[in-house]
């Protein structure tokens, strides 16, 4: 079974149960830099999770496109992906354990066509904060899996939460039996061994996570994740997702192309190629930091890898868009972005190839100064140097050192990259915890005071002053927006003064649910308007703004309290970045 007919059984199997079918949000989260790509289906609902009402009503189906970068290095092995599209189905409120666990397994039974015998579960196994699951197991067991099959583990596998604080709750795991012979008497899904392969997972979400532990939500939610390469993978009785449909064409190519047999560098130049071309898609652009950091990384990482291969770098081209056109069944939104998509990779390829020339040329300074010393190795802290400030993979850096009769000191670079690493790890973790997950009285209206800004912007400097991103954390608001120069002393404090004048009035803030097209004639405004869902949520405060948002608001602007604007600079070119408080 392809994997686009799963996902289309996936999406008309709940519809068929009530669920409205809602698009995928885009890789890059909208209006949101303070994550670095969606990496959930949960991601974008958080707001409704918590109990805003969705425009499409409480049971939701979904496709959702996601981008995890802590695997990267791990990719060209025979499972590891950095996209991977995540098949969703969503209860706000609407219904519970039961009603999930019975849908999943006759989906996966009846739709799919697996045979019971190959299923095995887990469900939690209970602590201090929350009981063991029986009500699932005893739901598994009514749905028709033997008790045999059912297992309970501990928070660390039955457990799910994103980030340190937000929605969180146990959750119950559905595993393939692959057929392997079991690595010991006491094999079971918790083992890493291969013979279970977990392929879906039902978070029952009832629980807040903070600072002073767990509280319940207001409403029982459902999340669910079943990840569709690795399914299509198992149906199709293939070893590795690279053996599917979805990479078939660009490995069968890679065959062709290459004077070196490497399976590794071929899977890596397909992951990251199919990779790179969706986070280009959806808006993400390569740069020195954050999501341009990780795309620059993955093309990069790829040429290299074509490099090793032999291909000829011309050819890169014809690569790319061999992958569009075997992609553009399950993702039709490529065609338009192709040229733009084919550019980037192109440019950035290039750029590269600068970069190792560069990269070349300090190993051979490094090389003649471990010379003259009468050293016979490569020092770490040289290997780490050219990986960090010129992009030179030390694969590169080995190959060098050995056509020169040289070793590497890999053991001083290994404990240099992993403080990069848990450096890299902190910092993204902080940039979810100051995002989606953390919403509070404080946030809530900062988020809100973003909506008398935009307008104030527009009025002091013009229409084309739009919002290009925002970010929010409990200290402050980022407010990022189109403006060719810097703004001037006086413009800065006519911002400050309208927004101050619309809180003095304690306008209200009102909600409406309308079509996309209704939103539009009524004049509302709104970012990323093709990848809103038919239904859509438009803010009103006063006369003053109205904007398409998901929420949620402060009920009147008194509520904000006096806004000052601490900073203006330039975010990139053609963009400035306005970073203001709220003082009480």
């Amino acid at each position: 079974m392809k994997a686009i007919e799963i996902r289309n059984k996936y999406l008309k199997f709940f519809e068929r149960y009530g669920h409205a079918v809602v698009p995928s949000a885009p890789l890059v989260p909208e209006n949101d830099p303070s994550v670095l790509f969606t990496t959930a289906g949960m991601q974008p609902l958080v707001p409704y999770l918590l109990g805003e009402k969705h425009p499409a009503g409480n049971k939701l189906v979904d496709y959702q496109k996601c981008v995890r970068t802590v695997d990267i290095d791990e990719v060209g092995d025979n499972r590891h992906l950095t996209y991977f599209e995540m098949l969703g189905n969503w209860s706000l409120g609407a219904y519970f354990k039961e009603e999930a666990i019975a849908m999943s397994f006759e989906f996966l039974t009846k739709e799919l066509g697996i045979p019971v015998e190959k299923l095995s579960v887990t469900c939690f196994a209970g602590d201090e904060d929350c009981p063991r699951d029986e009500v699932a197991a005893a739901c598994w067991k009514k749905a028709g899996l033997p008790a045999d099959k059912i297992y309970f583990f501990g928070k660390e596998d039955n457990w799910w939460i994103a980030g340190e604080e937000g929605p969180c709750g146990p959750d119950t795991e559905m595993f393939y039996d692959t057929g392997k012979e079991p690595c010991c008497p006491d094999c079971n899904p918790s083992c890493g061994c291969g013979k279970y392969v977990e392929i879906w997972n039902n978070v029952f979400m009832e629980y807040y996570k903070d600072a002073n532990g767990y509280r319940k939500l207001e409403q029982k939610n459902v999340d669910t994740g079943l990840g569709l390469e690795r399914m299509a993978m198992l149906l199709q009785g293939k070893a590795t997702p690279f053996d599917t449909e979805i990479f078939a064409p660009i490995m069968q190519k890679l065959e062709e192309l290459a004077s070196v047999s490497d399976l590794q560098s071929k899977r890596i130049v397909a992951e990251h190629l199919r990779s790179s071309m969706m986070m280009i898609s959806d808006g993400a652009k390569p740069s020195n930091v954050d999501r341009g950091y990780v795309l620059r990384r993955l093309i990069r990482r790829m040429t290299r890898h074509l490099n090793k291969l032999q291909i000829n770098l011309d050819e890169l081209e014809r690569l790319i868009n061999l992958t569009i056109d075997n992609a553009f069944e399950m993702y039709p939104e490529l065609e338009p972005n192709r040229s733009m998509i084919v550019s980037t990779i192109i440019e950035e390829k290039n750029k590269f190839m600068k970069t190792l020339s560069h990269g070349e040329k300090e190993f051979e300074k490094a090389l003649a100064k471990a010379r003259e010393e009468g050293k016979d190795k490569i020092t770490g802290d040289v290997i780490f140097k050219l990986y960090e400030t010129y992009g030179f993979p030390p694969e590169v850096t080995e190959e060098l050192a050995k056509e020169n009769g040289f070793e590497l000191d890999f053991s001083e670079f290994d404990i240099l990259f992993k403080a990069h690493q848990e450096k890299s790890r902190l910092g993204s973790e902080q940039k979810f915890k100051g995002g989606l997950a953390e919403q509070n009285e404080v946030t809530i209206a900062y988020h809100t005071a973003t909506h008398l800004l935009h307008k104030a912007l527009q009025i002091v400097l013009g229409e084309h002053a739009k919002q290009k991103g925002s970010n929010i954390t409990v200290d402050r608001l980022r407010f990022d927006f189109s403006h060719p120069e810097k703004m001037t002393k006086e413009q800065l404090e006519e911002v400050e003064k309208i927004v101050n004048e619309k809180i003095a009035e304690d306008l209200p803030v009102t909600c409406e649910e309308m079509t996309l097209e209704e939103a539009k004639a009524s004049g509302a405004t709104g970012l990323f308007e093709n990848k809103y869902g038919e239904k859509v949520k438009v803010y009103s405060i006063g006369d003053f703004s109205k904007e398409i948002c998901g929420g949620p608001h402060v009920t009147h602007t008194a509520e904000l309290g006096h806004f000052k604007i601490k900073k203006e600079e330039s975010s990139s070119a053609g963009v400035r970045r306005i970073k203001a408080i709220l003082e009480k």
